[in-house]
């Protein structure tokens, strides 16, 4: 019985040229990371329900795990099920608090890892937000301390990991929680987290409502709200913000350190600056996740801003504790699929080829395939990916086969050229030339796909590569 296939909201499924771009992302950061001496980890997908939920507010979010055969009251070994069973993990932060517990025995501190891998979230689907979606995160994690110098360089690592990509340009929005509340402290703001998740709204609500809310919600005075929308308006590109901030005559110890934490990473950012990110200091963003203790900061893409932020990250002093010691942190996330997804729907970036292929071989007829194979096996031997082709058909639609698959190279064996030589054809150019299946290999851009930003068409000759 023919079954009807629809798409599943919210579960983004690539083609392969698609993939292509994702795959070389990936790879990017993962280079990029491993240069700064970050190790790779993956986490298990489950966790129990229990530990998910112990971030606070995303019930909603889990996706619960369950065997379709488990009979009532079954429990799985050693899954917990009776405190509220498994659920995918929604990010990669809760898994890895998680494992820096179970592990930490065997792990060396400061501890370096970066991770990516897909989440899960049971939200309503839109653009820049799916229900499976990939992250790339990267972090520095202590022992009962982590000096602050480590702030400065997680920022700077991702700043030049992003860097890398073939994407718009970014740019990089720091605060520091400490500046926040050492502010609202000293202005005497009754209810300093309220006031803090009140400003994160800035976003979204004009800041009249903004200032209604922190006298409503945060017990602030007029004068104090409008004070708080103050500091929130400040946005610079450089440490001018210390004086601009001094200029509000509010002076507190912890504001202090939270002016000179910013301002060392601002500045820790700015030294070498790739020309197409752009470093602010913003003091609106306030990142409303409670576990934030020192700098924040959001990732924003040019062109997008629609999709609000595509990263974000900051300092967490207890990331994890066991009761005995304490595990602070500082890391930055960047959504993958969040950042890629948009880009590729709109043409904007995509792969040069789907398949791996460089080479088609092609063969003169059925009983010489043989021979085929074993100039695909010569290519391959030093790193050619090729295919050999389908079918003996005329040379003609062997060449048109290529085209289709988005190979740049056909090879023609001694049993199919006028002297009995080994010949390849760039079929974009025509040029047909004498080569060795030993020892020739494609000019370094052909060799495997790249990311491009097609321009007319989608065909392989009329792209421009984007890779950095």
């Amino acid at each position: 019985m023919a079954t009807k296939i629809s798409p599943l909201s919210g579960f983004p499924e690539l083609l392969p040229e698609q993939r292509v771009v994702e795959r070389e992302v990936v790879a990017s950061l993962a280079h990029s990371f491993e240069l700064h001496g970050f190790t790779n980890i993956e986490t298990r997908a489950v966790e129990p329900v229990d530990v998910l939920l112990g971030k606070g507010e995303t019930s909603k979010e889990v996706y619960l795990l369950d065997r379709l055969q488990r009979e009532v009251g079954e429990t799985e070994h050693g899954d917990r099920t009776a405190t509220g069973g498994l659920g995918l993990h929604f990010d990669l932060t809760v898994p890895f608090a998680r494992y820096v517990l179970e592990h930490a025995g065997h792990l060396q501190f400061p501890f370096r890892r970066f991770q990516i891998q897909p989440a899960w979230r049971g939200e309503r689907p839109q653009e820049g937000r799916y229900r499976q979606f990939t992250q790339a995160d990267v972090d520095i994690v202590g022992r009962d301390a982590l000096p602050f110098h480590h702030d400065v360089e997680v920022m700077r690592v991702m700043v030049e990991a992003l860097d890398a990509l073939p994407l718009p340009p970014l740019s990089f929005h720091f605060n520091n929680r400490k500046l926040i509340q050492g502010f609202y402290a000293g202005l005497g703001v009754p209810d300093i987290e309220a006031a803090i998740r009140v400003i994160d709204k800035l976003d979204k609500l004009p800041a009249e409502k903004v200032a209604e809310l922190l006298v409503s919600d945060a017990g602030a005075t007029a004068e104090q709200a409008e004070q708080c929308l103050a500091l929130a308006t400040i946005r610079v590109t450089d440490t001018s913000f210390v004086e601009r901030v001094r200029a509000l005559g509010v002076t507190d110890a912890l504001l202090d350190e939270g002016l000179a934490e910013l301002a060392a990473v601002v500045e820790g950012c700015s030294a070498a600056l790739p020309s197409d990110i752009t470093i602010e200091a913003n003091l609106r963003i306030a990142r409303g996740l409670d576990y934030y203790t020192g700098t924040v900061v959001e990732i924003f893409m040019s062109g997008y801003e629609r999709l609000k932020s595509v990263g974000g990250g900051g300092r967490y002093d207890a990331l994890a504790s066991d009761g005995r010691t304490t595990y602070p942190g500082v890391g930055v996330s960047f959504g993958v699929s969040r950042s890629l997804i948009p880009l590729l729907a709109d043409g904007v970036l995509a792969g040069s080829r789907p398949v791996p292929s460089a080479v088609l071989v092609a063969v003169s007829d059925e009983e010489s395939r043989a021979d085929s194979e074993i100039v695909a096996s010569s290519l391959r031997a030093h790193g050619v990916p090729c295919e050999v082709a389908p079918t003996a058909a005329k040379f003609g639609k062997q060449i048109k086969t290529a085209e289709r698959r988005g190979i740049p190279f056909v090879w023609f064996g001694p049993g199919s050229t006028a002297d009995a030589t080994h010949q390849v054809k760039d079929i974009r150019s025509g040029e047909q030339v004498d080569a060795d299946p030993t020892t020739w290999t494609p000019p370094h851009e052909d060799l495997r796909p790249r990311v491009v930003s097609p321009t007319n068409s989608p065909a392989t000759s009329n792209t421009e590569e984007t890779t950095k």
